[in-house]
């Protein structure tokens, strides 16, 4: 008996050994925390040395993070080699890279909405969405023009858009074979990068043909977007077609069910979310262009929100003017750009909201859910 007991008890202390030699020479979870606040508490006491007794503007609030990041690069390698080993500081400054680059990048989006809130915020007041610009000369005017405009015109080219774009990627993943595929797709890739302002000249060059030249209004803007957007379409749902397992397809098949009924009620409910996600795209991808509705639905100080007669003022082309042509009142006509660009960023993060609700609404339902 006392024996086992022996046994057990140096078993324990074995595996408590072997325990603390695993968890033996790391660093606590708060010390890479703790060497990034020191770092830039030393980088910030640096810089702001530098700038005692000239201008607070002058403080270098980049240079300073930058200075910081560095620092702290530089003292987490040094101390977990000397704490840890040379490969766990190796880990933990390839980790500190990239934890840089992910804010870098970050800085540029963060930047762009603090300005665009921060010069905006102060016209978007009941009357900025309840009057447009006309007989406005100075202060004052609204943006209710342009927000119809923009939508008319965006959602008459979801409308066109969508069903070419989601019918072309059906027929390239379950009826394209051959050279025909191998051209629409060859296509579809040329109309991904094309510019812009092509898409406005064929549509305006198409329009001036059949109607007459100098023509404006909303339809052709919303054709020229349409142009952009299909191929954006496209690939987005060819790609999420294709990855909907061909199981689900075979255990239709074997039940019966015809191809088209199978697309139908098997692969688009299946990819749906991610279809919903890539019209998203597109719609983000358009919305915002100018120079193809410059040429296109022109612009105007007055509401109209009938596509096929007249020209019909948007948002980008609101910001654009508001910015290019400031009139006698410059500082009110900047403000109204500024404020005309934070709505459109506004009515983007709306239209993604409600394709995260629609998303998750028609997704698959599964037994977890």
């Amino acid at each position: 008996m006392t024996t086992t007991l022996e046994r057990t008890e140096m078993t324990t202390l074995s595996a408590a050994r072997a325990s603390s030699s695993l968890t033996a020479g790391r660093l606590a979870p708060w010390a890479p925390w703790a060497l990034l606040g020191a770092s830039l508490a030393t980088s910030f006491t640096v810089f702001a040395l530098g700038a005692i007794g000239g201008d607070p503007a002058d403080f270098n609030i980049a240079g300073a993070v930058i200075v910081g990041v560095l620092l702290y690069m530089v003292l987490i390698t040094v101390v977990s080699s000397i704490a840890e080993s040379r490969r766990k500081a190796v880990d933990r400054l390839m980790t500190a890279l990239v934890s840089a680059a992910f804010v870098v990048a970050l800085l540029p989006l963060i930047s762009l909405l603090w300005t665009v809130v921060t010069n905006g915020i102060g016209r978007l007041d009941a009357e900025f969405f309840s009057y447009s610009m006309r007989n406005v000369v100075g202060e004052g005017g609204g943006i209710v023009h342009a927000v119809w405009g923009t939508v008319l015109v965006t959602l008459t080219a979801t409308l066109i858009a969508v069903p070419v774009g989601l019918m072309t990627s059906i027929y390239l993943v379950e009826y394209g074979r051959g050279r025909i595929a191998k051209g629409i797709t060859f296509l579809v890739d040329v109309m991904t990068g094309i510019p812009s302002i092509v898409a406005g000249l064929f549509i305006y060059s198409v329009f001036a043909l059949l109607v007459r030249p100098g023509i404006s209004m909303g339809l052709m803007g919303a054709l020229a977007l349409a142009v952009l957007m299909v191929p954006v379409v496209v690939r987005g749902s060819e790609e999420l077609l294709r990855i909907v397992p061909n199981e689900l397809r075979e255990a239709s098949y074997a039940l019966g069910v015809p191809k088209w009924l199978t697309i139908l009620k098997i692969v688009l409910p299946t990819s749906i979310a991610g279809i919903t996600t890539s019209v998203m795209l597109a719609i983000s991808r358009v919305i915002g262009e100018t120079a193809p509705l410059l040429l296109t639905a022109g612009f105007t100080a007055s509401l109209n929100t009938n596509l096929v007669s007249g020209q019909m003022m948007t948002l980008p082309v609101f910001v654009y003017n508001s910015y290019m042509n400031q009139g006698t009142a410059a500082d009110a006509s900047v403000a109204r750009a500024w404020a005309g660009a934070l709505t459109l960023i506004l009515i983007v993060m709306l239209l993604n909201l409600l394709a995260r609700l629609i998303a998750k609404w028609f997704a698959p339902k599964t037994a977890g859910r």
